[in-house]
Formats: C-alpha cells, structure tokens, sequence
C-alpha cells in the first residue's frame, strides 16, 4: 500500500489506517482476524480513543493483539483521549478534559487495556474549553521522557486552536483528525465559495485543510463513508442516487469497489491526507484499503464532488 508522510517526520504511515472504534462489538478471535486482514493489505496504522467502547475496544484489540502472530513492530499505534464518560451516568459525556493528571493517567489506561508499552501518537480527542497549553506542555514532556508516547497531534481542532497549544508545548504537533468525505466537505466548500454571500463561502473551520498543507500537519479523515455526524453510511443509501450512480461507474471502471473510490477521492486532495477506515470486516477492509492504490483524474473527483450535491459558482 502506498506510505504517506506523517507530519514533518521522516516516518511514514499507510494511506489507509484502521480505526478500532467497533472491535468491543467483535470476540477476541474475529479481531484478530480483523488485525491480520489489515496488516495483509499492507495497512501499518491504528487508531483508538479511550471512550471507544468504553475503554471495550482498546481491551479486545489488546487481547487480539497478544493472541496473534503480529508483532509490535507491525503497526504504528495512536489513540486519544480528553473526553470525560462519567460511568455512573451511564457513560455520559460530561467534560472535555485535558489537565495533566487526566491525561497522564488516560495513557497508562490506554497502555495497560492495549497491553503495549508505548503509543506511536496520542492526540487530543476534542478541544476542551479550559485547555491550558502549559499544563498540557508538562503532561506531554512527562509521557515523553518516560517512553510512553513518541509524537502528540489532536482531533478536530481549529487552526487558533492548534496554534494555543503550540505555543505552550515542545514537540511539534503532527496530525489533526477531522471528519472529511464527499459527504462532508465543509473544509473546502468555502475555498470554492470564496467571494461569494451563499452559505457554502462561510468557512465554519479557520481554513484547516490549507492551514495544515501550511504547517506540515497530516490530516487523518474519520468517518470517510458517513454523511452527516454520525447518521449513517452514504455508500449504497438510496437516499443518495447520484452519488452512489457516480461511485459505482467508477467503480466498475477501475475494477473496485464503491468504498474504495470514495477512499481515494479522500486521498486525492493535496493535502495527503489519511483515511481511516472503521469496518471491522475483513471483506470490507480489503475492499476500503484498494482505494489508496486508486488515483481518480481531477475530472472525476470533481464527477463526485458535484454528484455528492455541491456546485461550482
């Protein structure tokens, strides 16, 4: 599979990386058929968060891991953390926090449920409010010389944002996970909108596509094949003709599946961004990870992009 520069490093990551946000719904025996799939299809990287199942997911994956034959030095492992489940709540979310004490002892969780020694990356799942970039500053340098965490990164922040943290950390911030797909295409809408008044010129994230190309950031896109949130799947939603007509055209044209064009729609955008799928089927998978060997023409990303219910002013 084709490898895609993480951050400014010299270390690379599969184009497609598997996010294990469903495995508490597998037994430990289908995940490790889940993980060996993946790694035959040549993808290296995986994503968790600690809320994944309620800390299920990283437990399955840890318990998969260990009973396979794949070794540490397979994958480039990630996860994060920052939102608060209180579980006499039945697990509501109820803050964001990312003070030093959560976070440290979200990693040693995190690590003992993965039953790994250190993470690859640990990104800052959602910003919190009350972040302090000084706090996080110490909490980062702690997990770092103690060899718990290589790089650091963050989700679903804004430009502003990630500058704030910047500002009071030491390692360079590589990665910032944001939902993108033909379905959700916020993040360059306003850039084709520009001097327009329509609602699509309103740019809702500071420019974070073009801030991150700027300043050497991977994008990581979750939820690569869900409209809105997290509503559903578009790809084969017949609430989505066109777009589903359009991805099956070129599907049948280039002899995969419609998962994996609406991948390497993803992967086409300059930015080299990372898709992260969520399937937990080995079919599916196979079938996702085909997308990064895929290069659609720019007519045929734009095919989508117009099919998907966007316009050109």
């Amino acid at each position: 599979m084709r490898q895609i520069k993480i951050g400014n490093t010299n270390f690379t990551g599969s184009a497609v990386a598997l996010g294990i946000m469903r495995m508490s719904q597998l037994t430990v025996d289908e995940a490790v058929k889940t993980l060996e799939t993946a790694r035959e299809t040549g993808i290296n990287y995986i994503d968790s968060a600690d809320i994944y199942g309620h800390g299920k997911s990283e437990k399955i994956f840890g318990q998969a891991f260990a009973k396979s034959a794949l070794n540490r030095d397979d994958f480039y492992i990630q996860s994060k953390t920052g939102i608060f489940e209180e579980p006499a709540l039945n697990y509501k979310t109820t803050r964001y926090d990312f003070s030093k004490k959560h976070i440290l002892s979200a990693v040693d969780g995190i690590l003992s449920r993965m039953k790994i020694d250190y993470l690859d990356s640990l990104l800052l799942h959602r910003p919190d409010a009350l972040m302090d970039p000084d706090e996080i500053g110490a909490a980062f340098d702690e997990l770092q010389t103690a060899g718990k965490v290589r790089h650091f990164g963050v989700s679903n922040f804004n430009p502003r944002q990630v500058d704030l943290l910047q500002s009071g950390i030491s390692q360079q911030l590589l990665i910032n996970q944001l939902q993108f797909s033909i379905m959700h295409t916020g993040p360059i809408d306003f850039n084709i909108h520009t001097n327009m008044t329509d609602e699509r010129s309103i740019d809702h994230d500071r420019g974070i596509l073009d801030y991150s190309q700027l300043h050497h950031m991977t994008v990581q896109a979750w939820s690569p094949f869900q409209y809105g949130q997290i509503e559903g799947n578009f790809i084969g939603n017949p609430q989505f003709p066109e777009v589903n007509a359009t991805l099956q055209k070129l599907a049948d044209s280039k002899g995969v599946s419609k998962n994996a064009i609406a991948a390497a729609w993803i992967l086409r955008h300059p930015a080299k961004i990372q898709v992260i799928i969520g399937t937990m089927t080995p079919d599916h998978i196979f079938d996702s990870a085909r997308g990064a060997d895929i290069n659609l023409t720019a007519q045929e990303w734009y095919d989508l992009y117009l099919a998907a219910g966007n316009d050109l002013p």
